[in-house]
């Protein structure tokens, strides 16, 4: 029970990762606040959770939407100890000369907005109660590059950036921030990457992907789960401005 007594505020609570890190939050202790722009997915979420676990629907894009999740967190439990920054999506599988424009912006305002305007508004609060923990969910493709998905690699690279210069202006208040990073995860998300890049043979791609990676699988969303418990709880009270993969050898 590690994460007894802490309030963790995880965006984008109805994916995959979402899901099982949610999961892992509660069976460690903590009370949950779920974020997701889908209200009635984010309902379902919330009751297999039981008590624990309370929800707002908000587009992590949006300034008044995301301070009003922030502010919700704070006035039903009085603060924020833990800033789980998992929201995001893929965007189009397609090369950079046919990337549409208004997908490359809606990626970036997605994955690297809703973060920066998380950091903002939880930042104060968890300052507020003497520290705390961000988590920022990049990937992989953080620090490699992936053909036909420039919009979601740089915008991993990106937040990796945003969580270091975070991590230096929360040190001084015991506020730690760091990035999880995860390979190829079974989840939605990569069914859509896999169909994307070969329509129809979607299979094949997996297999390929699978064969590529060192302990030759995908992750389990458990697994990633495991590490963000990990920088959630005390245990992890020396650990900041971290890139830490979860991509079985994948950048060994």
């Amino acid at each position: 029970m590690r994460l007894a007594h802490k309030i963790i505020l995880l965006t984008g609570a109805c994916g995959g990762i979402g899901r099982a890190a949610a999961r892992r939050f509660v069976g460690e202790g903590a009370t949950l606040v779920l974020v997701d722009i889908d209200p009635s997915a984010l309902a379902e979420a919330a009751a297999a959770l039981g008590p624990a676990a309370s929800h707002v629907a908000a587009d992590v894009a949006d300034p008044g939407q995301m301070e009003r999740a922030v502010r919700f967190a704070v006035e039903r439990h009085g603060g924020i100890d833990v800033f789980v920054a998992n929201a995001g999506i893929e965007g189009a599988v397609e090369r950079i000369e046919d990337y549409p424009l208004e997908d490359f912006e809606r990626v970036y305002r997605v994955n690297v907005g809703g973060v920066f305007l998380g950091l903002k508004y939880a930042m104060p609060v968890l300052r507020e109660r003497g520290g705390g923990s961000v988590i920022i969910t990049s990937s992989a493709a953080g620090v490699s590059g992936i053909a036909k998905l420039s919009a979601y690699v740089a915008s991993k690279h990106a937040v990796i950036g945003l969580m270091r210069s975070a991590a230096l202006e929360g040190a001084r208040y015991n506020i730690r921030v760091n990035t999880v990073n995860p390979g190829p995860v079974e989840t939605r998300m990569m069914r859509s990457i896999e169909e994307g890049n070969a329509p129809g043979e979607a299979d094949s791609i997996k297999r390929k992907m699978s064969a590529a990676v060192p302990l030759r699988r995908y992750a389990l969303p458990e697994e990633v789960a495991g590490l963000m418990a990990f920088l959630a709880s005390d245990d992890s009270s020396y650990c900041t401005g971290g890139v830490y993969l979860v991509d079985g050898g994948g950048n060994a």
